[in-house]
């Protein structure tokens, strides 16, 4: 992630890409980087972390499909999508970044597991690996996506530039990942007697998480007119979700809320097992090699 500037692609256009080395050249003009009056610049950073967080352990769990996907093209799908949360996680490690006094970098990299904001949802382990599942993936993608597309398309009204600017270029984004999971949930609930059970599994593998989507923390209460109040986005969340399962033939599984730690989860740097996992093997090679660029 060794680019010049980070926010440089908010004015780049629709050719823009946010993570690829093209893009990132001119200088960045037109886009207000001041902080709000009066905001917590402090709880600004632990929400940007947050936000940042959920898009670069989702973006490093579907690279895991890269050459495994079921068919050529979902590769290229869901690298794409992989890219696309990157770019995202880019933007708000950046904005976090100016309040700590740190690169995306730093903050990508040389974090440990209880640093990390994200919620459990972007870190459980779906596969490709052993017990993991492309139906489970999707499933996952589809309550991400949806929620994440709710929270952006309000974070366009905050009142700090960069995240109104980071929620406007990623609408897009959103809408073809949520669009790119829902057809593919049609296409495995409707399918075959095998692929329906799957997908079914996979939805019911991921809905324990589905909770901490909506709980309100005390960072985003903190940051009235900035941050978005996650409980708010439940409603429109769930007529997407029930949408789609109808179109499915899948049923909404059972609300069951995934155990917490003495009350916290992934906002409060508590992980499941496998975020270690996850990260020893994102961070390796940055830590093996400090200070090289490629």
């Amino acid at each position: 992630m060794s680019f010049d500037n980070a926010y440089e692609s908010l004015l780049g256009g629709e050719d823009a890409h946010w993570a690829f080395g093209t893009g990132f050249s001119d200088a960045l003009v037109g886009v207000n980087r001041e902080f709000p009056a009066d905001v917590d610049q402090e709880a600004l950073a632990a929400y940007c972390l947050m936000l940042g967080d959920d898009a670069l352990i989702m973006s490093q769990r579907l690279s895991e499909w890269c050459s495994r996907a079921p068919e050529l093209e979902e590769d290229i799908a869901l690298a794409n999508i992989a890219l696309d949360l990157l770019g995202q996680a880019r933007m708000l490690l950046t904005r976090a970044g100016e309040v700590l006094g740190k690169s995306e970098d730093d903050l990508a990299y040389l974090r440990d597991e209880r640093e990390f904001r994200n919620v459990h949802l972007a870190e459980i382990d779906c596969g490709p690996g052993p017990g993991g599942d492309f139906g489970t993936t999707i499933a996952r993608l589809l309550v991400f996506s949806s929620w994440r597309l709710a929270l952006f398309s309000r974070l366009r009204g905050s009142a700090d530039p960069v995240l109104a600017a980071v929620a406007e270029k990623g609408l897009k984004e959103l809408a073809y990942h949520r669009d790119h999971a829902a057809q593919w949930t049609v296409r495995l609930g409707d399918g075959t007697d095998e692929s329906h059970r799957r997908m079914q599994a996979g939805l019911n593998r991921v809905w324990p998480f589905v909770d901490e989507l909506f709980a309100v923390h005390p960072v985003e209460s903190r940051l009235e007119g900035v941050a978005v109040d996650p409980a708010s986005l439940r409603s429109e969340v769930d007529g997407v979700l029930e949408a789609v399962f109808s179109a499915a033939g899948l049923s909404r599984p059972v609300d069951v809320r995934a155990a917490r730690v003495a009350g916290m989860a992934g906002r409060d740097g508590v992980h499941t097992e496998s975020m270690g996992y996850l990260l020893a093997e994102m961070q390796h090679l940055y830590r093996s090699l400090p200070g090289a660029v490629w």
